[in-house]
């Protein structure tokens, strides 16, 4: 039998990686952080367990590229469906809906990747983190943006301030309300994007 090509053998850890990137999410969506193990990943992904080694350095690391690739696979999707647009105002609103969205159908898992990058650790750039940092500077640039780089920092501050306000615990803000003070902000109208329902009146209305 004739070796695998380096092409061949790259795409087998590809495959590998994903797997356990979506077991990850999967688990510890369904258990929560603490209750979820590496063996558990692996077991959920077909793997070794020294193949979650070999690629992550802990726990923390692998549940931070993983919640990243989901976070750039919604947003991939969400920028891409029908029907298709260039337009640099719906194409920042399917983003903010996008991000919004995650934290509201995924709490648990939302709420302990925020908790990580808090951690000493802090945020991980991990090529997950950068292909969709490489996504959402495009959406800057398709909004008109003449300096990605800061523009690019600025949304995704923003965008992590309001998935925080929509999990804090006891006192989370509405996604509408959220919603509506980041589409203020980027002037854009209620109606891109996916609204999640009607538009909330001003505060104090």
């Amino acid at each position: 039998m004739s070796p695998r090509s380096a092409s061949v053998n790259e795409e087998l850890r590809r495959r590998s990686r994903e797997r356990l990137l979506n077991a990850t999410v999967e688990l510890v969506d369904e258990r929560g952080y603490e209750a979820t193990t590496l063996g558990d990943i692996a077991g959920r992904a077909g793997a070794a367990r020294g193949l979650v080694s070999y690629y992550f350095p802990g726990k923390r690391q692998l549940l931070q590229s993983a919640v990243h690739r989901l976070m750039h696979v919604e947003l991939a999707e969400a920028l891409e469906r029908d029907p298709a647009s260039q337009d640099g105002r719906e194409r920042m609103a399917r983003a903010i809906d996008a991000i919004l969205g995650l934290a509201v159908r995924r709490p648990r898992l939302m709420r302990t990747h925020m908790a990580g990058i808090l951690q000493a650790e802090g945020f991980i750039q991990c090529p997950e983190q950068q292909q969709l940092a490489l996504l959402l500077r495009d959406t800057v640039v398709h909004y008109g943006s003449t300096d990605p780089e800061s523009d690019y920092r600025l949304l995704r501050a923003l965008l992590m301030g309001a998935v925080v306000a929509v999990l804090m615990p006891g006192i989370p803000m509405p996604e509408e309300r959220l919603r509506a003070e980041l589409f203020q902000r980027y002037g854009l109208p209620w109606e891109l994007g996916v609204p999640p329902g009607p538009k909330p009146p001003p505060p104090g209305v």
